[in-house]
């Protein structure tokens, strides 16, 4: 079993980690465009071209699935990647998990890079699953490139920002980015001591669980954490086979796929 993954940079790693502890078997293609990233300043038609180019490279391994863990790349270019790829490939795009959130009960804070937040399919997500429900968008500029460039201080400064903008009594926060699910406990331990004592604990909102198991239904495949840790990683990085980049390995979610990766059979 392959299962490739692709985002303009690490935001792939924790939908990565995910699918390796369902299936530490499967082997696994990460791949990035440190070329272009980032994606999001870009116009829609620059996201377009440098997802399909990555998707492609992914393709090119014969993958039997790809996940485009990206949010920004879901919105602008799933459909264009779909229709190249599908049905040969199945494509699992990834969603805010606004749903989820939202069906737990209010109030929701929905964190997000400042040209997703606002934006039409930004509100079309909160229109279709959490009518009635108190919901606020956080912008959360430079957050994605600190966790891209796990620069600690710029990561604390975002994340400071951000925590600042959240309504003191919300119940749960969807990272809207899958950048932001690397730093999820940095978030809650920013945001935990601003909210009012009568606000229970926290809840973190990711997607990068649920595609995961996604993926495994499309492809047939059943979960199976106690298989041997026998896929291999494979790292693109604007279609070149090169090395996770050493930012990554900062994440327990990176480490854990290369030291996997080193010790198989």
């Amino acid at each position: 079993m392959k299962i490739a993954l692709m985002d303009s940079g690490n935001g792939l790693l924790a939908a990565a980690a995910a699918v390796h502890r369902l299936r530490p078997d499967a082997d696994l293609v990460l791949s990035s465009d440190p070329d272009g990233m980032p994606w999001g300043p870009r116009t829609s038609e620059d996201i377009v071209a440098h997802a399909l180019e990555c998707a492609r490279s992914a393709a090119a391994l014969a993958p039997d699935a790809l996940i485009v863990a990206c949010n920004t790349a879901s919105v602008h270019a799933l459909a264009a990647i779909r229709a190249e790829l599908e049905p040969a490939i199945p494509v699992i795009g990834t969603v805010p998990a606004i749903k989820p959130a939202a069906a737990a009960g209010g109030p929701v804070a929905i964190w997000a890079t400042p040209g997703t937040t606002g934006s039409p399919y930004q509100r079309g997500l909160i229109r279709d699953f959490a009518a009635g429900v108190e919901v606020t968008e956080v912008p959360c500029p430079g957050l994605a490139d600190a966790v891209q460039y796990a620069d600690s201080a710029a990561v604390d400064a975002a994340v400071a920002a951000a925590a600042a903008l959240t309504p003191r009594n919300v119940r749960s926060v969807v990272l809207g980015c899958t950048h932001y699910e690397l730093v999820a406990e940095r978030i809650r331990a920013a945001v935990q001591p601003l909210l009012s004592p009568a606000v229970p604990r926290l809840t973190l909102y990711g997607s990068a669980e649920a595609v995961a198991a996604q993926t495994l239904r499309r492809i047939g495949a059943a979960p199976d954490p106690g298989a041997a840790p026998s896929g291999r990683l494979t790292v693109l990085l604007s279609g070149r086979e090169g090395s996770i980049d050493p930012a990554s390995l900062t994440y327990p979610e990176g480490r854990s796929l290369v030291e996997a990766a080193a010790v198989r059979p």
